[in-house]
């Protein structure tokens, strides 16, 4: 070998061994980063006082009905809703009821101190002494022609006059009811005050009118009473799905207000036309609302449960949680051993979730206590 070969080498030799030493150092720090990275995804052990303050429940498997979701608005069922009207003029006086008072059927409201009133009783009082007068007439000519002391055309006339008499009378008791006056009840002593009372049980949610305020019978409502028990959810769905939808169809509702909480209700109606702007139909559900929650325009969500039933797998909302916008749980893998697992659940509101992908039936997840397992995990990647 001669001597310009060897220092060929030599110098070949010199300027690989940087390039070694950069090859050996990424090689290094690749191996800490897949270290780090496996330290970080690998199981998390607790001692059994740790393992005290978490809960683990199975994943498990139901047969659930297939639903389909629209957005909808808390309505009043208009069944249930009085609005109040005064039959006749006059001043509002002995006003007993403000907005959100609870009252029952027939309970007292206010009084209209009225004229109009006044003259209607008056005008029943006249006319069955009327009638009282014709009957005792009509009696009399009947028997004088009966002994021939009267002329027929006497008797017809007085049974004609008796007939008068009791229709204007019933016409004047019609008067009465249409007041809500009892014409079975004492008037002689009425002081043109007409009652107005309840029709329905339920609560003012408006009233319209002031004590001593005078007012028109217009048909402008004085205050509205409302009967909460039963709301309606009113959705609209496109065009192209109402074949999913049907009179009697079961219903769930759930409310930002009320989250994890689910309110029942059957489909009562679907519009018989489609709004041509948003080629949407109405469809109303109605909801039993029990103590009141829901409240009129409150937004909803509405799920129509459908005939077609489907095998899914349901774990506790509570288990899930979110980071880096993809969704987690704490699987057990042993006693006291657990490791995250990334998981594909549906958007839902309620306590259940329901499993896509990531977890398998019979799976033990943490339902309680991730937050904990979280920080042991930061503790350990520290």
């Amino acid at each position: 070998m001669t001597r310009f070969t060897v220092g060929l080498m030599f110098v070949a030799a010199v300027l690989s061994a940087p390039a070694c030493g950069h090859s050996d150092a990424a090689t290094a720090a690749a191996d800490g980063e897949a270290i780090q990275t496996k330290t970080l995804e690998g199981p998390v052990s607790l001692d059994p006082k740790m393992l005290a303050a978490i809960r683990i429940e199975a994943v498990v498997e139901r047969e659930i009905a297939d639903v389909f979701a629209v957005a909808g608005k808390v309505q009043f069922d208009e069944e249930r809703v009085a609005r109040i009207v005064v039959p006749l003029g006059g001043q509002v006086i002995d006003l007993r009821v403000k907005v959100g008072d609870a009252v029952r059927r027939g309970d007292a409201l206010c009084a209209i101190n009225s004229r109009e009133a006044a003259a209607s009783v008056g005008e029943y009082i006249e006319a069955r002494k009327d009638v009282e007068l014709a009957e005792k007439t009509a009696a009399m000519t009947e028997d004088l022609f009966a002994h021939e002391a009267a002329s027929r055309i006497a008797m017809q006339q007085a049974q004609s006059d008796l007939a008068k008499a009791r229709s204007r009378a019933a016409r004047t008791e019609e008067s009465l009811r249409v007041l809500g006056l009892n014409p079975r009840d004492d008037l002689a002593e009425f002081n043109g005050r007409l009652p107005i009372t309840a029709p329905l049980t339920g609560i003012v949610i408006d009233r319209r009118v002031t004590a001593g305020q005078f007012v028109q019978s217009d048909g402008t409502p004085i205050m509205t009473i409302a009967d909460l028990s039963t709301v309606w959810v009113i959705g609209d769905v496109f065009e192209r799905d109402l074949q999913r939808v049907s009179p009697g169809q079961t219903a769930s509702i759930t409310t930002a207000a009320y989250p994890g909480e689910t309110f029942h209700g059957r489909v009562n109606y679907i519009s018989d036309s489609i709004d041509a702007a948003t080629r949407t139909a109405k469809v109303r559900v109605s909801v039993a609302n029990p103590g009141g929650r829901l409240k009129p325009e409150m937004f909803a969500s509405v799920s129509l449960d459908l005939e077609a039933h489907n095998r899914v797998m349901l774990v506790p909302a509570d288990a899930v949680f979110t980071e880096d916008g993809r969704a987690f749980v704490y699987a057990e893998i042993g006693r006291g051993r657990f490791v995250r697992r990334a998981v594909d659940v549906a958007q839902s509101e309620g306590p259940l979730r329901r499993v896509l992908a990531g977890l398998r039936p019979g799976d033990r997840v943490v339902v309680d206590g991730a937050l904990l397992l979280r920080q042991h995990e930061q503790r350990r990647a520290g």
